[in-house]
């Protein structure tokens, strides 16, 4: 979202809403000083919404406390300042900067309940800011704030604000927590990674209501995200963070398409986009990792993973230059270095051939009986977790399931691994049917063919057992080697293939970054040579140049190994480069599947379409048809009949739509079920275009 000229015009001349310079801000701990932002400086205009991003521990969210002064008791800003509309926030009382926080300015948050107080009915929590801040009665206080409650687009406002907070969807309580940051029309908003934790359907529908209200109130805002797809829709400028540091600051259109500085480049390079593919156009991570603060080297903080480093690069500080136009890089071979040219260090590799098919699933159903009444009481009703599932895998395949939370992905999963039963249908492995097999039925030669790459790595390691243990523990239970000695030596193997150095056998997991604790999580599960490995969120709580690496190195397995993986995800970017077919889900059902070329161009189911406009992009030659996605996800206790996204779809047809849903065969395997004629289904327009991008300067 760039800046129009009347905007630019307006903005110049006036007072910045925010500006920071040279700003330190250290953390003191028993073992010394542990600066975490050094030399920054940042400017806001009044209206204009600055990005910043970066990896985790680069210092973005730092920044953003800073600029509240909710540092804790151990972190102190050491010199540089703060301006806010003008006046230096230093020089401000304790009592001033209360009444500045949440008035003024006001933070959003990652988890929204972290905001919220489960003791207290919404309503009482929203009026509270403006009986605080404003002086106003009760009564007009609980009436604009059912107003910005309408205003977020929540249904039945006065519903809403009788409701305790554990009421709510998570995007509900979002859009709650986001109503009160806006409440009292601050000037300056901050955005922690608001919309981390959410559905790319609910956060396209967030950031399009943040955007919405802050053109309508004026407010300025500073958008924290890892998600450079989401700075380029929602911002005007961007300040790239590294280990502490700005290392470039610009408009969105300059840094993504006239990038300065390595680190930027690293970082773009990592994301997928349209057009990137994982033999041909593979992605290239950033080597290394980010420096602990106290082994930061002297010079340029990025150059040990710096392709471009020279000697010179390590000659002390390094200020940030000024190249016109504000934008700014911090980088002293700027000139020397060819921005436009190739990455080549990305390694072509033949496209993995696939073999016969190793998993079969066949009108697989999982049901869950409940009561409507408390303690068991009441009525049995049956949600339909699972419903009619069919699709297959072949060996050295790699099938995404996407869809929102709640629409099966995860049950399936837990069916797959034993941890459920199916209610009706199969699920063949080879000569396996698991999906009446239990894992306790499971002998350990059954159990090591199916095996899991968790979302989280910190939650599956042991903390109090060294990484070459818990690797030798699962050896163990899969009765691979004889011995002990044995054992150890295949271990040291699996540290090999998930390129990590053999010394890490004898670490502990707080030893490792979270993608060495990832690359830890795929070496358990390759353990006992699967041949079905299911990959839940296996990214997703990783910086995008961690993500890079992972992914290749399950791509680089896969070639190995030859496995089969399903591969859940909501990220349907990461989807788009990695898979081989992909199956979109939604409220139990399969809405599409078909090879990924085919998904991500038409003709798409109605539900497919929605999801792919929802997908930020991280490419300014992009263009996205906007495919507006209304209400929240049907509770599986009230399914509709028939098609179950009808009361979201924008194409649904009363008296049609209502009946069963039929199978619209769209040549190669690709399947649609939908109530549209295929001659419409196969009339749409691409939600995605890539433009050729114009000639290098």
């Amino acid at each position: 979202m760039t800046a129009t000229l009347e905007q630019t015009e307006a903005r110049q001349g006036t007072t910045p809403i925010l500006e920071i310079e040279d700003l330190n801000i250290s953390f003191y701990t028993r073992k010394g000083e542990i600066p975490a932002v050094m030399d920054f400086s940042m400017k806001v205009m009044p209206g204009e919404t600055m990005g910043l991003v970066g990896e985790s521990g680069c210092g973005k969210s730092t920044v953003s406390l800073g600029i509240m002064r909710y540092l804790g008791n151990n972190g102190r800003i050491k010199s540089g300042s703060i301006k806010f509309m003008g006046r230096d926030m230093a020089a401000m009382s304790e009592e001033e900067l209360r009444q500045l926080r949440g008035s003024k300015i006001s933070m959003v948050y990652q988890e929204p309940m972290a905001s919220l107080n489960p003791a207290m009915k919404v309503g009482q929590q929203l009026t509270e800011v403006l009986t605080i801040h404003e002086a106003i009665s009760e009564e007009e206080a609980r009436q604009r704030a059912a107003e910005m409650v309408a205003a977020v687009r929540l249904p039945d406002p006065d519903r809403i604000m009788g409701a305790y907070p554990h009421q709510l969807s998570g995007g509900q309580q979002q859009r709650i927590v986001i109503a009160m940051a806006l409440l009292s029309r601050p000037q300056l908003l901050l955005l922690d990674e608001p919309t981390t934790a959410l559905d790319v359907t609910v956060e396209a529908g967030i950031v399009e209501l943040i955007k919405e209200l802050a053109r309508e109130m004026g407010t300025s805002m500073v958008f924290v995200s890892h998600n450079l797809g989401l700075i380029l829709e929602t911002c005007d400028r961007i300040t790239v963070m590294y280990s502490g540091e700005a290392v470039e600051e610009g408009d969105i259109e300059t840094v993504f398409n006239k990038m300065r500085h390595p680190y930027t480049k690293g970082l773009l390079r990592s994301i997928p986009v349209p057009g990137a593919d994982k033999y041909s156009r593979p992605l290239v991570a950033i080597p290394g990792q980010l420096p602990l603060p106290h082994e930061r080297p002297r010079g340029c903080n990025f150059g040990p993973r710096c392709p471009h480093f020279e000697t010179k690069c390590d000659a002390g500080l390094i200020r940030m230059a000024d190249l016109g136009d504000r934008h700014r890089s911090r980088c002293v071979r700027i000139d020397e270095i060819d921005w436009q040219a190739d990455a080549a260090d990305a390694e072509i590799a033949e496209p993995i051939e696939l073999g016969d098919v190793v998993l079969s699933v066949d009108n697989l159903k999982k049901h869950y009986s409940v009561s409507t009444g408390m303690f068991g009481g009441g009525d049995r009703r049956t949600v339909k977790a699972n419903e009619s599932l069919t699709f297959d895998a072949r060996e050295a395949e790699t099938v995404a399931i996407v869809g929102e939370s709640g629409c099966g992905k995860s049950t399936f999963a837990k069916v797959l691994m034993g941890l459920e039963t199916a209610t009706e249908g199969e699920i063949t492995l080879g000569n396996m049917d698991l999906a009446h097999l239990p894992v306790e039925s499971r002998g350990p030669s059954t159990v090591s063919q199916v095996q899991m790459v968790f979302q989280n790595p910190f939650d599956t390691l042991n903390p109090s057992m060294t990484i070459g243990d818990q690797i030798c523990r699962v050896l163990e239970i899969f009765e691979i080697g004889a011995n002990g000695a044995e054992r150890w030596e295949k271990m040291l193997e699996l540290l090999d293939l998930v390129k990590l150095p053999r010394e890490f056998a004898t670490r502990m997991p707080r030893q490792l970054s979270g993608g060495q604790k990832q690359r830890i999580g795929i070496a358990r599960a390759f353990a006992g040579r699967p041949r079905l490995v299911v990959a839940d969120e296996p990214v997703s709580a990783l910086d995008v140049s961690v993500q890079a690496a992972v992914t290749k190195l399950l791509t680089d397995i896969q070639r190995e190994s030859r496995t089969t993986m399903l591969f859940i995800s909501h990220d349907l970017g990461v989807v788009r480069y990695l898979s081989d077919r992909v199956v979109v889900m939604y409220l139990g059902e399969i809405m599409e599947q078909g090879r990924t070329e085919d998904i991500f161009s038409p003709p798409y189911h109605p539900y497919t379409e929605a999801l792919l406009s929802a997908v930020p992009v991280a490419d300014t030659h992009v263009k996205k048809r906007h495919v507006v996605l209304e209400g929240e996800l049907p509770s599986p206790l009230n399914r509709p009949q028939g098609c179950p996204f009808q009361t979201r779809c924008g194409y649904f047809m009363p008296g049609t739509c209502e009946k069963p849903l039929p199978r619209r065969e769209m040549g190669e395997g690709h399947v649609i079920s939908c109530h549209l004629s295929t001659e419409k289904l196969n009339a749409m327009e691409p939600v995605i275009t890539l433009e050729e991008a114009p000639a290098a300067e």
